[in-house]
C-alpha cells in the first residue's frame, strides 16, 4: 500500500500564537505519527519576501517557528522537515511552471484580487499599485512546493483551496504537453481543526494584533488572558459557551472530562475572573514542557540549524532526481 504523501507549508511571519498551535501546528505533528503517511513539513522563507523584506525579522521568525514544531514534538527523524530556500530545484521548477501557467489563471487569485480591489476602493489611478510580482506569481511558487515532492494531500482552511486547485491546474496542463509526471494533489481540509478567537474577540490573528503567544514568560501569558474581551454578566448568572472566547480556548487544551466540568460550571454562573485564572493553569501546565525545550533550543541556534540542514538533505535526495525527470521532459538537460 502506498503511503499518502501530506505536505505543509510554515511561513515564517511572525512568533508562534495559541491559534497556531491548536489550527495548524498541533493536527500536522499528530499527522505524522500515522504510519501510512509520508510528512514533508517546510518554512516558506521564499513566501515570507513577498512581505516581509527585513532580513533580521525573517531569520528570527524562521528560527522561531523551527523551534516551536521542533518543542511541541515534532519528530524529524520520521517526518521531512525543512527550509524552502535550501531546496535549490524549488526555483527552478517554479520557473518550468510560469512558462506553463495561464495569466488568466493568476488573475483570478484570491490575494491578487483583493489587493486590486482595495485599489480600486482608494480610487488608485494604477489598480496594480503596490502589486509585486511576488505577489502575482505566488501561486506558481507554491505549486512547485507541492509538486516536487508529489504530494498528493494538502492541509488547508477553506479559505486556502483556490490555492491547490490552482496546483492541479498547472500540473494538469504540465502533464498534458510533457506526459504524467506531475501528481495532482488534492485539498485536506478538516471541520475539526480549532479556530481560536483572540483577545478582541475576533479570529486569534497577527493582523489583528489580538494573539497570545505560544511560549511567553508564564507572567506574560497569564497577563495576555487576563486581557481577554468577555460580556458583563455578573458571578452567579448563567453564561453560555456558545461562540465563548475563553471556552473555545480553554477545550483546546483541555481533556473532554475538564470540558465537560467547565461546561457546567458556567451553567452555575462561573465568575469571568476565576475562568481566566483556569484557563491560564490549563495552558501554562500543558505548555511548561515545551517551553522548557523552546527555549534551551533557542538558546542553541546551531542545534536548530543542524536539524534543518538534514531536513534538506533527506528533501534534496527527492527533489534532485525528481527535476532531473522534470528536465528531460521539457528538453533541458540534467543537471546531475
Amino acid at each position: 500500500m502506498n503511503k499518502e504523501i501530506i505536505l505543509t507549508g510554515i511561513t515564517p511571519s511572525g512568533t508562534p500564537h495559541l491559534g497556531n498551535y491548536a489550527g495548524a501546528i498541533r493536527p500536522a505533528i499528530e499527522n505524522s505519527k500515522r504510519d501510512n503517511v509520508s510528512c514533508f513539513y517546510f518554512l516558506s522563507d521564499y513566501h515570507a519576501l513577498i512581505k516581509n523584506q527585513d532580513p533580521e525579522l525573517l531569520k528570527q521568525s524562521t528560527r522561531e517557528i523551527a523551534a516551536t514544531w521542533i518543542a511541541l514534538g515534532l519528530d524529524t527523524d520520521k517526518a521531512i522537515f525543512y527550509r524552502q530556500s535550501d531546496i535549490r530545484e524549488i526555483p527552478e521548477l517554479t520557473w518550468i511552471l510560469t512558462c506553463m501557467t495561464a495569466k488568466g489563471l493568476m488573475n483570478r487569485a484570491h490575494a491578487y484580487k483583493a489587493k486590486v480591489a482595495e485599489n480600486e476602493e482608494k480610487r488608485s489611478k494604477d489598480p496594480d499599485k503596490g502589486i509585486t510580482m511576488g505577489l502575482f506569481c505566488y501561486p506558481v511558487l507554491m505549486a512547485a512546493d507541492i509538486l516536487m515532492f508529489s504530494a498528493n494531500k494538502i492541509p488547508v482552511g477553506k479559505d486556502q483551496i483556490q490555492h491547490i486547485e490552482m496546483a492541479r491546474d498547472i500540473a494538469a496542463r504540465f502533464n498534458h504537453h510533457y506526459g504524467e509526471i506531475l501528481t495532482l494533489p488534492e485539498p485536506l481540509v478538516s471541520d475539526d481543526s480549532a479556530i481560536l478567537k483572540g483577545l478582541d474577540g475576533r479570529k486569534m490573528s497577527k493582523s489583528y494584533n489580538n494573539t497570545i503567544p505560544l511560549f511567553g514568560p508564564e507572567k506574560k501569558l497569564r497577563k495576555m488572558i487576563m486581557k481577554i474581551k468577555t460580556d458583563s454578566s455578573e458571578p452567579g448568572e448563567p453564561k453560555e459557551t456558545k461562540d465563548n472566547t475563553l471556552f473555545d480556548i480553554y477545550k483546546a487544551f483541555a481533556t473532554p472530562d475538564q470540558v465537560e466540568e467547565i461546561r457546567k460550571r458556567y451553567a452555575e454562573g462561573i465568575a469571568w475572573g476565576e475562568m481566566k485564572q483556569i484557563l491560564f493553569d490549563c495552558i501554562n501546565d500543558h505548555l511548561a514542557e515545551p517551553r522548557k525545550r523552546y527555549n534551551e533550543l533557542m538558546k542553541h541556534p546551531g542545534d536548530i540549524e543542524e536539524i534543518l540542514v538534514k531536513g534538506a538533505q533527506k528533501a534534496r535526495a527527492i527533489s534532485g532526481p525528481f527535476l532531473d525527470k522534470i528536465r528531460r521532459a521539457v528538453g533541458l538537460v540534467p543537471i546531475r
